[in-house]
């Protein structure tokens, strides 16, 4: 179940390099984590602005807007950098408000209860967490009946304690979010039929494994046996022509991890998870995030440490580029893969 998280210190503010390197992104990921104070104009911007980049010798860096605005700069009017706070607060707001409901609150309620116009919220709230506030609230159910299923002696009574007011719409949203019916779930997966192959890279053996709705799974070093333990009610068998096609696009994302095929997936998350597997996405190839940038991209700048839970929760290596997150102090870090594959993923990126 997606529960929230105690609050944490944010982040620390990159360091110069790094801030300077973000302004020339426009890099949206690095917004709230410092502001670009410009000693000509004496003006203070987001990263992401899409002003005339000023001379890097008249611009320093400051970790927040209060700080700038003591030290005699103004906000920008066009990128707004004193919004930030406010547009996370916001958020925020509107998740404790789908947590707290019985119901999933419409589009237009949420608006109204941060003081924003429903479309402009739409927009923002997917932007900071990566669903839309509707996508956001059947993920949330879902996992309130993966719970329920797992501690309900019947499936229906798991439905109704996960908030659901009829045994269809769960059923309708799970086959989105849960990758099977709540049965199958309950029973650990069976009546799921996952086929699956290794194919040889220049990493070492990958295994692909794919339900007819998607890709489940894609590990380096694993076999069977480690694809059994992990779907133990399932129906393995062999690839057919379709898992083949998959396998092979793989491959090939292996070798070049800097390439966005648009492949099927059928992975079920939390309502987080999905959060953090969506902000791993949107991560341009060959650039790096930290755990706490990630946090804060999703709108749980709080939540570093669940960030990395879920980053290490990816069952879907490469195609979710978990290996694009770095520690804070720019280390790389933990690989479920191993390190030595998370750098040779990076340094592919880099060389593109």
């Amino acid at each position: 179940m997606y529960v929230s998280q105690p609050a944490r210190p944010a982040p620390p503010m990159p360091d110069p390099q790094a801030c300077w390197a973000a302004v020339l992104a426009r890099d949206r990921g690095m917004d709230g984590r410092f502001v670009g104070c410009v000693a000509t104009t004496g003006i203070y911007c987001k990263p992401s602005c899409a002003a005339r980049h000023p001379r890097r010798e008249n611009m320093t860096f400051l970790p927040d807007p209060a700080v700038a605005r003591a030290a005699g700069f103004r906000a920008c009017l066009r990128c707004r950098p004193d919004d930030v706070a406010r547009d996370e607060q916001a958020v925020a707001a509107a998740i404790a408000l789908i947590e707290a409901a019985e119901t999933p609150p419409m589009l237009a309620e949420l608006a109204a209860h941060v003081g924003y116009a429903p479309h402009h919220f739409q927009r923002l709230f997917k932007g900071l967490t990566g669903n839309s506030p509707a996508a956001f609230a059947r993920a949330l159910r879902t996992d309130r009946l993966k719970a329920a299923l797992a501690q309900e002696g019947r499936v229906t009574d798991a439905i109704y304690a996960a908030g659901y007011g009829a045994p269809s719409r769960a059923y309708a949203d799970a086959q989105g979010t849960l990758g099977m019916t709540p049965s199958a779930w309950q029973a650990g997966g069976r009546g799921v039929v996952i086929r699956w192959r290794t194919v040889d890279s220049s990493l070492g053996p990958v295994l692909v494994a794919a339900t007819d709705k998607g890709l489940c799974r894609i590990s380096f070093g694993e076999g069977e046996a480690e694809l059994r333990a992990r779907f133990p009610a399932a129906e393995l068998r062999s690839a057919d022509v379709v898992t083949d096609r998959l396998a092979a696009a793989v491959a090939a994302l292996v070798e070049d991890p800097a390439a966005t095929p648009d492949l099927p997936v059928d992975v079920g998350g939390t309502a987080f998870q999905q959060a953090v597997w969506a902000a791993l996405r949107a991560i341009p190839p060959g650039q790096m995030r930290s755990y706490g940038d990630i946090a804060a991209a999703i709108g749980r700048p709080g939540a570093v440490r669940a960030a990395g839970t879920a980053c290490g929760g990816n069952g879907l290596a490469v195609l979710i580029p978990c290996h694009r997150v770095v520690r804070g102090d720019g280390a790389l870090g933990g690989y479920a893969w191993g390190v030595e594959r998370k750098r040779a993923l990076l340094a592919r990126e880099r060389d593109v």
